[in-house]
């Protein structure tokens, strides 16, 4: 065992402070991480406020994780020593199952597990995230890093990237294809930025007139705003796909309405509250709704391989880990352009 340096909430309704945990020694199959950067998630404010119910506490969040590599099991055959290598939202999973067998470890049937606030497959041993200095990971979960990327920038991939990047893919999107991005935020200008790259006509949907530059630089086509009847009216029966990314309460319909026939509204946000749908609004064009989790290991290890070739990454702050509670109430006001991410050196500090 090893004792690191972590950033963890006791409980639900206390600030997330400086915490100790333990590493376990790498086992033949395991690669040990120097963690560098962390990115910082919505549902990272979920689980440390116990917003889902399920949390396990004391809780070290974070699950988007880039680092280097500073040793390895006797049988690890993918890493060496020095090597970049980053981790995402899942540790293990049963490896047995029909979509494990099929790389979908995130739809695992016997439950995969998180990288934090999860029990290991022994059903008692708590997992830590990436908010600490080092962790040690199962070689089939761990990923390789393009060395080419501005590194802070690339964690964020490992949960917001894999998560636009999947759908993407899933549903062929790419030349031809209109699409529309609803939210401009972790997941919304990642939406953009893939979507673009693979030849889409973009759109970005918005409520706030203040990031439509932001949404011209990412590479959007076009900028509309959703309380401009006028415009959305215009734009009836014309996406073929529109990525939800928002997680607040709205109205699926209106963007329904926006659909050609055939077109799909994929969801990857999360609100709330369930969905009111009229059946109607569905079958008179033959118009769907899909959902989508992370990837799998090796969907996610194909996204990285795509953003080194094409130099893609997030839009980062770079921020000390002494900053992370004002960071998650900067989150909640949508004050950050996209994504915070942890310099793990303040953790030493």
């Amino acid at each position: 065992m090893k004792n690191i340096h972590a950033y963890a909430a006791q409980d639900a309704a206390t600030p997330l402070a400086p915490f100790s945990i333990d590493r376990r020694e790498p086992g033949p199959h395991d690669v040990e991480i120097e963690i560098l950067y962390c990115g910082v998630c919505h549902s990272d404010i979920h689980q440390a406020r116990n917003e889902w119910g399920n949390s396990i506490f004391p809780m070290v969040p974070g699950h988007e994780i880039v680092g280097k590599v500073t040793r390895v099991g006797d049988h690890v055959k993918k890493f060496k020593v020095g090597d970049l290598a980053g981790v995402g939202c899942l540790v293990d999973s049963c490896r047995e199952c029909h979509n494990c067998k099929e790389g979908l470890e995130q739809f695992c049937e016997n439950g995969s597990v998180g990288t934090y606030n999860a029990l290991e497959r022994d059903g008692k041993t708590p997992t830590y995230g990436g908010y600490s200095t080092l962790i040690v990971v199962d070689e089939a979960f761990t990923l390789k890093v393009p060395s080419n990327l501005d590194l802070a920038a690339v964690a964020p991939l490992l949960c917001a990237g894999i998560t636009t990047y999947s759908p993407l893919r899933y549903w062929k999107v790419g030349k031809g294809h209109r699409v529309g991005v609803l939210g401009l935020g972790g997941l919304g200008h990642m939406a953009v930025k893939f979507a673009v790259s693979f030849g889409a006509e973009v759109t970005m949907l918005s409520g706030s007139p203040s990031k439509e530059a932001d949404a011209k630089r990412l590479g959007a086509h076009k900028f509309l705003l959703t309380s401009d009847k006028e415009g959305m009216k215009q734009h009836t029966n014309y996406f073929d796909f529109i990525i939800d990314t928002v997680s607040a309460p709205h109205d699926y319909n209106v963007y329904l309405n926006m659909l050609r026939t055939n077109g799909t509204m994929i969801c990857v946000g999360a609100p709330p509250a369930p969905a009111q749908v009229p059946a109607f609004n569905l079958i008179l064009n033959r118009r769907s709704i899909g959902g989508s989790l992370i990837g799998g290991l090796p969907e996610t290890q194909e996204m990285l391989d795509y953003c080194g070739e094409h130099n893609i990454v997030s839009d980062i702050e770079l921020i000390p880990i002494q900053k992370i509670n004002e960071a998650y109430d900067r989150m909640l006001k949508g004050d950050v352009r996209y994504r915070f991410v942890i310099d793990t050196a303040s953790l030493k500090d």
